[in-house]
């Protein structure tokens, strides 16, 4: 079943671009690259309300008003304020703390929608884990082709561009522009990668992750 989603944030997005239409599966089996990229998706959000800028690899909270998006208040509530601590939390390090509870939130709203189903699932009958696919309602679909549109624009709003950054930076920029032939294409999401500070944080834990045996953070 397909459905005409409402406009998403660029958490519920990127998550959607996560997964594979036709099989239903998560594109990434381990890691939290995913919870990096929701985290980071999170902060983009802030950033393009003029709520947050980076000054010297630092958030700083330039307008404290909490958004009306319940999700985005409480990623914005772990931020310092305006004239607290030392100018802010490392970004690179925000990600990397603020990544399991932010995805957890958005996957629950998304299977809300049925638009995925997460259930909880143990590892060699012993660690908890929840496995997500799917759900009734295909919102990944349609996610798929905005995010197609945009490509063939190259890109040219700074949502598109963020969205493609954060994509490039989580690892999927080959499932969403497969072949050798696209290959400029994927080079083209890693130079907005490089060049957007929030998704340089982003890959930076996805990067320490696999030097360290592809271990997740949280």
């Amino acid at each position: 079943m397909t459905a005409a989603a409402p406009r998403l944030t660029l958490p519920e997005e990127l998550l959607l671009l996560c997964f594979d239409p036709v099989s239903g599966r998560k594109l990434m089996r381990a890691g939290q690259s995913s919870g990096y990229g929701v985290a980071g998706a999170a902060l983009t959000e802030l950033r393009l309300a003029g709520r947050v800028v980076e000054v010297r690899g630092r958030v700083q909270v330039t307008n404290p008003l909490p958004p009306d998006d319940p999700l985005l208040a409480m990623a914005m509530a772990s931020l310092q304020q305006p004239g607290k601590g030392d100018g802010g939390p490392r970004t690179a390090r925000w990600v990397r703390s603020a990544s399991r509870h932010l995805e957890e939130a958005w996957l629950a709203r998304l299977a809300e929608r049925d638009a995925l189903r997460v259930e909880p699932r143990r590892f060699l009958g012993v660690i908890p884990y929840k496995h997500c696919s799917m759900g009734p309602v295909d919102l990944t679909t349609a996610a798929r082709e905005r995010f197609e549109l945009a490509r063939r624009g190259g890109f040219a709003d700074p949502r598109a561009r963020a969205l493609a950054a954060l994509a490039s930076a989580i690892g999927i920029s080959g499932a969403l522009c497969p072949g050798w032939d696209r290959r400029p294409e994927r080079q083209a999401m890693r130079r907005l990668m490089r060049a957007d500070w929030v998704a340089r944080a982003v890959h930076k834990n996805v990067m320490s992750d696999s030097a360290d045996g592809g271990g997740g953070g949280g």
